[in-house]
């Protein structure tokens, strides 16, 4: 399995659209494997919406990858998301990495919105297949539940011809889709542990739907900060961890120094996944620089050709 290094922001912790592109240009000069963007529609911090991101980063960067951890899929339009991804893959020369799930259960976009929630797993599974479908097929009629093209197509059409389509969630649910409908999964809130109960869960769906996935498209996220947990930082963060989950963030979170990271890298890898989308726990655009830097020159070389 090839390791790939990955960088996300869920808050956003600068202060000015160049602090960001600064960091931006961090982790291209700095061989971070690809940058990610948390997806939350109704949110009262500041968080960059998703696909705006991704358009953004096409047209800042040339080496790196980008996508989502994850879009949600359920409060989108199939058909304008199959678009708009694309593009962003055309403009970009094939650098889009697009990840759907749901939506988060700790957001509030489907209850703020008055969206309903019911069925909307059926729906999710019709719009990741006409995504899929209007990525790759010259023309799609499609008559689901829920959506009914005629003779839609496209143009252009993504650059990467075999542009993935990443699944996340953590349910057996999820399990099932990624096996029928997804190229790779990526996990969220997971421990180790329970990515390990994933994995071999899609696994054992691939088998029963015939389909196959490749080894190194099974990937994890998880939170880190060099430093003591003892911190005002880290402590903040374990704070937060613990009155969302309602468990202990221990596992969900690393604070301490490079090979506490990557040992959980470690522990991630034994637990089948080999892509990883690590999120700074930073205070403002100074420390989360500082803290990619230390990524940049402590871990990374750790991994460096496996």
């Amino acid at each position: 399995m090839a390791i790939g290094i990955g960088i996300g922001t869920s808050r956003f912790p600068f202060d000015s659209a160049e602090e960001y592109f600064d960091w931006v240009q961090q982790c291209e000069e700095g061989g971070v494997d690809s940058i990610w963007q948390t997806d939350r529609l109704v949110t009262a911090e500041p968080m960059l919406e998703t696909l705006s991101a991704m358009a953004a980063l096409a047209g800042a960067t040339r080496r790196i990858r980008f996508g989502m951890n994850v879009a949600s899929i359920g409060l989108r339009d199939p058909l304008l998301t199959a678009r708009q991804c694309a593009t962003i893959d055309f403009l970009s020369g094939g650098r889009l990495l697009p990840a759907f799930g749901l939506g988060s259960a700790l957001s509030r976009d489907y209850s703020a919105t008055g969206t309903p929630t019911r069925a909307r797993g059926k729906r999710a599974n019709e719009a990741l297949t006409l995504v899929s479908r209007l990525w790759h097929e010259d023309e799609v009629t499609f008559d689901g539940e829920f959506f009914r093209y005629e003779s839609v197509s496209i143009s252009p059409r993504p650059a990467n011809a075999n542009i993935p389509l990443w699944i996340g969630g953590s349910s057996e649910v999820a399990m099932r889709r990624t096996a029928e409908l997804g190229t790779g999964w990526l996990g969220g809130l997971d421990s180790p542990e329970q990515a390990a109960v994933m994995v071999a869960g899609i696994k054992s769906a691939l088998r029963e739907v015939g389909r196959t996935i490749d080894e190194d498209h099974y990937g994890a996220s998880f939170s880190f900060r060099f430093g003591r947990p003892s911190d005002t930082a880290g402590e903040r963060a374990a704070a937060a961890f613990s009155a969302r989950l309602k468990k202990d963030p221990a596992r969900f979170m690393v604070v301490g120094d490079a090979q506490d990271i990557v040992t959980r890298v470690g522990e991630y890898i034994d637990a089948g996944c080999s892509k990883f989308v690590l999120l700074p726990i930073g205070t403002g655009a100074s420390d989360m620089r500082e803290q990619t830097a230390r990524l940049i020159s402590e871990v990374l070389p750790v991994f460096a050709g496996k």
